[in-house]
């Protein structure tokens, strides 16, 4: 039989999904303990625990579903509304103790070991005794506020959890679970009278740029020894975006992005700003172009001819392959820096277009493109800085300013190639990121190569750029 059947494949699939169960999940307890993280990444350290047995079968059934009948997804849909819920109430110490329970119960019946049979009786009665504590059912209402969803790196984030209980009856004790991203802070209610309102109060540390996902908030009863453990959703996720760090240029750095009036093409125009000369008059011209003076010295009918004009408008070519980097740091440094010359040109109002190896980011406002910035993950890759300033000439033919930042293993060379691609007349910059070199600036021909050591050296080098 071909190794490639429906049912062979299936069977690969759930010994994929089985191999799952030497995985581990992070978690923290503590609340605001949780560091920012890298987009994709998670650096966190905490406990870990295995996945969930019931989640394997789970998973197991819904890769199986996709090479079996169509009856199959009726089955799955039964097993995730009715069988899941009951199967995840108990936790991964509960199923040790209930086979353990099972096979004391089979070895005693069929050895005749009353103490065995007398153990798997006790771990039935501490089922039994657990499913009094997770029995019942919670009416809290919990609001999930976060005072801002989007912060700079280094500003902590704070937020706040306030339950009330909405029944007629005094509630018990509880815990309030608030996963972090990858990470969980556990907060404690206390005994609750009707209507009565517990707050706490939070921040979660925002050391990285990153998306982290705060929720949603879930509340967990469990017995002693933790065999049962149901959870209840009460909130929805919130995404808490870690913008990477910015600096204010100033309009006094802000000179290479060319003046209010626009820069003059070769084009000419029949109706703009700048006056380029006088011509004859072609039916269709609009009047009002018309040069009396001249008509009546030439006695023929002459307009005003002009050059068009176009407003600053500046593309940034964001380098995201890291083998261009010489480390992290240098890296989130190069995100922050075409990060703040984009905001500069978006407060004044200029055309913009960001592009990195993935794609263009949004810049319809600073929000949307500091966003984006947050989603950015460096990878190794084959495309250059030369290629993506090759893909930028294309994508944006008329930019009247090009940067290029790109990290310190960037070759002068390759600084050169990247340049050629710029068409004529576009002023071409170049920001080198090496942290911790002195601001300098440098020519390779038409090329203005700028050295950036430091974040705050910006503005610094920018304004020798535009001098």
């Amino acid at each position: 039989m071909s190794s490639s059947t429906p049912l062979n494949r299936a069977a690969d699939s759930f010994k994929r999904v089985t191999s799952a169960l030497g995985g581990k999940m992070r978690s923290l307890r503590g609340p605001g303990d949780v560091p920012g993280t890298r987009p994709g990444r998670s650096s966190q350290r905490g406990k870990t625990s295995k996945l969930h047995p019931a989640a394997v079968w789970s998973e197991a059934a819904g890769t199986a579903g996709d090479f079996l009948a169509p009856g199959w997804a009726k089955v799955r849909a039964v097993w995730l509304r009715f069988v899941w819920p009951v199967l995840a109430v108990v936790s991964l110490l509960g199923w040790v103790v209930l086979a353990a329970s099972i096979g004391l119960w089979w070895a005693g019946q069929a050895w005749g070991w009353q103490e065995a049979t007398s153990a798997a009786m006790v771990a039935f009665l501490l089922f039994l005794l657990a499913i009094g504590f997770i029995v019942g059912r919670s009416a809290y209402g919990v609001v999930l506020d976060l005072a801002r969803t989007r912060v700079a790196v280094g500003d902590d984030a704070v937020g706040s959890i306030a339950v009330s209980n909405v029944s007629t009856r005094p509630l018990l004790p509880a815990a309030l679970e608030l996963p972090v991203g990858s990470n969980t802070a556990v907060f404690h209610l206390p005994r609750m009278k009707p209507a009565q309102v517990h707050e706490d109060l939070f921040t979660i540390p925002t050391a990285r740029r990153a998306v982290i996902v705060v929720g949603p908030v879930r509340s967990v009863r469990a017995d002693p020894l933790h065999l049962l453990r149901r959870r209840v959703m009460w909130t929805d996720p919130v995404d808490l975006f870690v913008h990477p760090r910015t600096v204010s240029l100033g309009s006094s750095a802000a000179g290479f992005i060319r003046d209010l009036e626009g820069m003059p093409t070769t084009e000419l125009s029949s109706a703009d700003v700048s006056f380029h000369a006088l011509r004859d008059y072609v039916p269709g011209d609009d009047r009002r172009h018309i040069h009396w003076k001249t008509t009546a010295r030439t006695n023929k009918l002459m307009v005003r001819q002009f050059e068009e004009t176009r407003r600053a408008h500046l593309a940034i070519s964001l380098s995201i392959n890291t083998d261009e980097y010489d480390s992290e740091p240098e890296f989130e440094m190069a995100i922050s820096v075409a990060a703040s010359i984009g905001r500069q040109a978006i407060r004044e109002q200029r055309e913009l277009d960001v592009l990195t190896q993935k794609g263009p980011l949004r810049c319809e406002t600073g929000r949307n493109l500091l966003d984006d910035m947050t989603r950015i993950v460096g990878a190794p890759m084959r495309k250059t800085a030369v290629d993506l300033a090759r893909t930028l000439s294309d994508t944006v033919p008329n930019a009247s300013v090009v940067f290029f930042v790109v990290g310190s293993h960037v070759t002068a060379t390759q600084l050169r190639s990247a340049a050629s691609s710029v068409p004529p007349g576009v002023r071409s910059l170049a920001v080198r990121v090496q942290p911790g070199a002195a601001p300098s600036r440098a020519n390779i021909a038409d090329l203005t190569v700028l050295t950036v050591g430091d974040l705050d050296d910006l503005a610094i080098v920018l304004r020798k750029a535009a001098a």
